[in-house]
């Protein structure tokens, strides 16, 4: 470890009404890295169900855990940006806060990172066994969410299997080498372009992803995706910045 960095581990937890699910995820992450010197950051938006207090009072308890809050919805890639320049860890991990992904699967995250890799990204399977309940779902996680994958990856070159996700780790040394200016979810691509150009170590792993247990997503791809793909090309083709 960095003799400079506190801890080995910053986990970033983007949030905005998300307290139900952060009182279960939490404590979880707690007793998965009770054996690593790490930290919990909970970048909220300025929620009003409780979860500015509910971190608070784990706080009070336990200094490990933070709440970094703003002042409204600033795009998933502005709280994700705030998060890791607050990081103090040598290797900083962000995931979405709604249970979604599990506390084992953050913990092999960080054991690529061990073994060399600069970033390293998980992409979503489905619990063994688990079936798609609506239509809606099951058409866009399997047929809109791999057709954008593929087309990201043929666009940029990378030929990676998932961009979007919320669920990663990067050395802290990595990412204060890159410069990004996203707020929203094309911040994630973003985050890989310009770690890939700078000379990062990358690699990925099947995650479990799951349903969310409480409240509602606060993302919709679909409503950006115009905006995304004119940035992905431009960025591609035309961007000259690391």
């Amino acid at each position: 470890m960095d003799a400079t960095s506190e801890r080995e581990l910053s986990i970033i937890l983007p949030a905005y009404r998300e307290m139900k699910n952060l009182e279960i995820l939490i404590p979880q992450i707690e007793e998965e890295f009770r054996d690593v010197a790490h930290e919990v950051i909970v970048v909220d938006d300025h929620s009003e169900d409780g979860t500015r207090e509910l971190v608070e009072n784990m706080h009070s308890t336990n200094p490990n855990i933070m709440l970094l809050e703003r002042p409204g919805l600033m795009g998933i890639g502005s709280a994700l940006r705030d998060g890791y320049n607050r990081a103090r860890g040598e290797f900083i991990l962000s995931s979405d806060a709604d249970l979604s992904f599990s506390v084992q699967d953050m913990k092999r995250l960080l054991v690529e990172a061990r073994n060399g890799f600069d970033l390293v990204l998980g992409y979503r399977v489905p619990p063994p066994g688990s079936k798609q309940t609506s239509i809606k779902g099951w058409f866009e996680n399997a047929i809109i969410s791999p057709m954008s994958n593929l087309t990201i990856g043929v666009i940029s070159g990378m030929g990676l299997r998932n961009y979007n996700t919320d669920f990663r780790l990067i050395r802290a040394s990595v990412w204060k080498k890159l410069r990004t200016v996203e707020n929203r979810q094309f911040f994630l691509f973003e985050t890989i372009f310009r770690a890939k150009k700078a000379g990062a170590r990358m690699t990925e792993i099947p995650v479990t992803f799951s349903p969310r247990r409480f409240g509602e997503s606060k993302v919709s791809f679909f409503k950006q995706a115009w905006a995304y793909f004119v940035k992905l090309i431009r960025m591609v083709f035309f961007d000259r910045s690391v």
